[in-house]
């Protein structure tokens, strides 16, 4: 790990491209709630939680 001046640790991490491409998704969601569906620790899929019924 690489030291920062104010004495905080710094950590390199490499992305994949789809944790790239999550990230890049995130941002663009204003608001509400959005599902990562994670198959043998990779991200396949995100779902956007459009709609929720309280019964």
């Amino acid at each position: 790990m690489a030291e920062k001046k104010d004495g905080a640790s710094a950590i390199e991490l490499t992305l994949t491209e789809q944790e790239k491409k999550i990230i890049l998704l995130l941002r663009e969601v204003k608001f509400g709630e959005v599902k990562v569906v994670v198959q043998d620790g990779i991200p396949v899929r995100l779902d956007e939680i459009r709609k929720s019924i309280k019964l």
